[in-house]
């Protein structure tokens, strides 16, 4: 597979057995070549700040309009229902998600797709809703696209093959992908498959602003990797399904073609994937902790100034090397809802009970921080320069909304950790007022 790189840049891509695609100096002739269709992708408004605005005009064999009407598709567990279940402001853990076995229960990635946490509505473009997604077969000629916002997808266990109507993506876990708003996409595994999904409404995600980092770190703009054109033109005379997400809920439309029939395209709003490994962390060389901030990679900023409608933060692999510190997470009560996953390893913070494929959510204001066995140890740990999160990788969804957890996270996964709070319960008071 081949990719073009940087972030929100303006790309221009071709399938190569068709030369001369793009039409020259115009995006709407009255003949396209090859006889293609024109067709706009509007990823913003129209009168948006030039900063801001995203398009991709693509040049396609058949325009997407061609089907036929959407129906309800009862499938899934998807929802943005957050009264389904009283509030709940505990601490709360998952265990790893289970995935189905193929003979059992075939699930492609939508098939597989469960609401766990949210806030906001869809129609009122303003919200979020975290996904878990666990899949053991291929999509099959269907494919999926977002009316209410961008997905985030982070792949835990296997590999998925996108192919978008960009071009293919190969996304492997360590890896992520973000397929924004309205793109039509079918997704590929080869075995037993798992991750995580953000979905934010009513933004897109940006690199964060570096402010005194100055021009470089965090995740460069280069890194970022976006597919070349690839077209299939193939009938489908047994129905072609094309699946939309729609206000919440999913609707089906059939059509007799594939709708990856895109020859060639140009624009700033495209799909695109990253590999964590890049990204360039930041940390205290004196003492003390930055603040977690520090390692956002992507941010969907909300309409105040500084706070985000949802950041995407990773821990990865770095030195610790800070004087007179307690090194691991602070204790902590934040004004923000902070849900962490963990891809690969173990979380410094809590190396028992904290699995890769599951996760955890603190909510607003709720107190969080190491466990019991880690305090002691890094308490009495000498400090020395060394390696932190080595061979790990666990990342957190913030948002700046109250989070409620749905039916199917609290009961139905049956994954829930009810033993979660005894983690700070062996933690013992230190206090000598004797002793300064």
């Amino acid at each position: 597979l081949q990719y073009m790189s940087g972030f929100g840049n303006e790309h221009v891509s071709e399938d190569p057995r068709c030369p001369g695609a793009l039409p020259e100096g115009q995006n709407n002739p009255q003949v396209c070549p090859y006889g293609l269709y024109a067709e706009q992708l509007s990823g913003s408004a129209f009168t948006c700040p030039r900063p801001t605005n995203k398009r991709s005009w693509l040049y396609r064999i058949l325009p997407s309009v061609c089907h036929k009407p959407f129906k309800p598709l009862k499938e899934g567990h998807l929802t943005h229902d957050w009264d389904e279940v009283e509030p709940d402001p505990n601490q709360l853990r998952w265990k790893p998600f289970e995935i189905p076995k193929a003979p059992q229960n075939k699930l492609d990635f939508v098939s597989g797709l469960h609401t766990l946490c949210g806030a906001g509505e869809p129609r009122g473009r303003n919200g979020i809703a975290i996904h878990i997604f666990v899949c053991n077969t291929s999509m099959l000629d269907r494919c999926l696209y977002n009316s209410d916002g961008d997905f985030l997808i982070v792949p835990q266990q296997g590999k998925l093959l996108i192919t978008t109507e960009f071009g293919k993506m190969l996304v492997e876990p360590n890896e992520i992908c973000v397929i924004q708003q309205g793109m039509r996409f079918s997704v590929e595994v080869f075995g037993e498959t798992r991750g995580y999904i953000l979905e934010v409404y009513g933004a897109h995600f940006e690199l964060p602003d570096l402010g005194p980092i100055g021009a470089n770190g965090l995740a460069n703009p280069r890194d970022f990797l976006v597919p070349v054109a690839w077209y299939e033109d193939r009938q489908v005379p047994g129905g072609y399904t094309v699946i939309s997400k729609y206000q919440g809920k999913l609707f089906a439309a059939q059509q007799d073609f594939s709708p990856f029939n895109v020859v060639a395209w140009h624009g700033n709003y495209t799909p695109y994937k990253y590999h964590l490994e890049k990204f360039m962390v930041i940390n205290s060389v004196a003492f003390d902790h930055a603040d977690p901030s520090i390692f956002t990679v992507l941010t969907a900023k909300s309409t105040r100034p500084g706070v985000a409608l949802a950041d995407f933060v990773i821990f990865p692999p770095r030195w610790g090397v800070a004087n007179n510190t307690f090194r691991p997470p602070y204790y902590h009560r934040n004004c923000m809802s902070e849900f962490m996953g963990l891809i690969k390893g173990h979380y410094e913070a809590k190396e028992e009970g904290f699995q890769p494929g599951g996760g955890s959510l603190h909510s607003m204001m709720t107190p969080h921080g190491p466990d019991a066995d880690c305090f002691e140890k890094a308490s009495k740990a000498k400090l020395e320069p060394e390696r932190v999160a080595e061979g790990t990788m666990a990342f957190m969804f913030e948002s700046s909304l109250s989070l409620a957890v749905t039916k199917w996270g609290l009961q139905t996964s049956n994954c829930l950790d009810k033993n979660y709070y005894k983690c700070w319960e062996p933690l013992k008071s230190h206090f000598n007022p004797k002793c300064k």
